[in-house]
């Protein structure tokens, strides 16, 4: 009987929160109907004072999503929310899409568990309803998505090399609460990202010491796939050509540019050669010039004459590579940019 007249008050306090939900919140703000300012119960039917409920990200293990005082989504709860007395949670909004809620009672003994809950507002609760989903609750955390603009988007951070932490930490992309669902994917993720001061023991003890967390940096790169995802690698990337290891996530490799060495060049020869058009020789022959002593005695005069012009059929390639050719080129890079539009990649938080 207890048991049952649980279940009723659970359906008119469901009852009573979509019809609020469907008069009062802004679009793109909602609630899960049933966790929100309604009684929870345990195994047993019996009311759950201090009961906490850990809001998470959909489609994730255990990654925080922060929920909001308020259906602007700008004062920031704590994770997990707590019950009161009565066994009731407080009144907590996210963004439109779906999520990961995580039941338990005041001793952390599991009483419900579900995933891509539907979230509850304008957008979402039937009949029309105006607005549509809030694309930022969509994406896991972590997610990449390019998007034609330079400015901020809401639950998002650039991939730009700067930083993200606490609202103390003086990050110089996102200095806020709401980054530490992205700073602990990171922090675990990739362990090259740099922390300021150093690593702690783990991505939470960092987050509230303050440290700053480095963001990927995607400016003037293209994003290419691990060579390897999980499977062997393909060999289509290497890191003779790549310049890292192309099974590293968040390595970066590649120019814009290339100077060819000798060794990269093309076999070839250059055409040269040397050529005689023809060509004469000068000869002088002794000649008989008669008797000019007057003894009987006879004089040679020098004759001049040449050889018949003839060519010689001397011709010397360069295919051994003569080196009289003169050098030409410049020897400058040339552009390996492929056919290209810039836009802004953003990471999920």
């Amino acid at each position: 009987m207890r048991i049952k007249l649980a279940r009723l008050m659970g359906l008119v306090a469901v009852a009573a929160a979509s019809l609020f939900l469907s008069t009062s919140l802004a679009p793109g703000a909602g609630t899960v109907p049933g966790f929100s300012l309604v009684p929870q119960f345990d195994l047993t039917g019996k009311p759950a004072p201090g009961c906490r409920l850990f809001v998470i990200a959909a489609g994730t293990v255990a990654t925080p999503q922060n929920a909001y005082s308020d259906s602007g989504l700008t004062q920031v709860l704590p994770n997990p929310l707590t019950c009161d007395a009565a066994a009731r949670l407080p009144q907590w909004f996210v963004s439109d899409g779906l999520i990961k809620l995580r039941l338990t009672d005041r001793n952390g003994a599991q009483i419900f568990i579900g995933d891509n809950l539907l979230v509850i507002g304008p957008s979402g609760g039937g009949g029309g309803g105006g607005g549509v989903i809030d694309p930022t609750t969509i994406f896991q955390t972590g997610a990449f998505m390019q998007f034609y603009g330079t400015g901020i988007l809401s639950g998002w951070v650039r991939c730009n090399g700067r930083t993200i932490g606490n609202a103390s930490s003086g990050a110089t992309e996102r200095a806020n609460s709401d980054t530490q669902a992205l700073y602990s994917y990171l922090w675990g993720a990739d362990s090259n990202l740099a922390v300021a001061g150093g690593r702690g023991a783990s991505a939470a003890a960092d987050f509230g010491a303050n440290k700053t967390l480095a963001l990927p940096d995607c400016r003037g790169r293209v994003v290419a796939n691990l060579d390897d995802m999980g499977s062997s690698a393909a060999g289509r990337l290497t890191s003779s050509y790549f310049g890292a290891t192309a099974t590293t996530l968040g390595a970066t490799g590649g120019s814009e540019s290339q100077t060819l060495t000798i060794a990269q060049m093309p076999s070839h020869f250059h055409s040269a050669g040397i050529y005689d058009p023809t060509h004469a020789h000068p000869v002088t022959i002794p000649g008989n010039s008669g008797n000019t002593g007057g003894g009987g005695a006879f004089g040679n005069t020098p004759i001049s004459s040449s050889t018949s012009a003839a060519a010689t059929g001397v011709r010397v390639n360069s295919s051994n590579g003569l080196d009289t050719t003169y050098s030409t080129g410049g020897g400058g890079a040339h552009p390996i940019v492929q056919p290209t539009i810039l836009a802004t990649t953003y990471i999920k938080m």
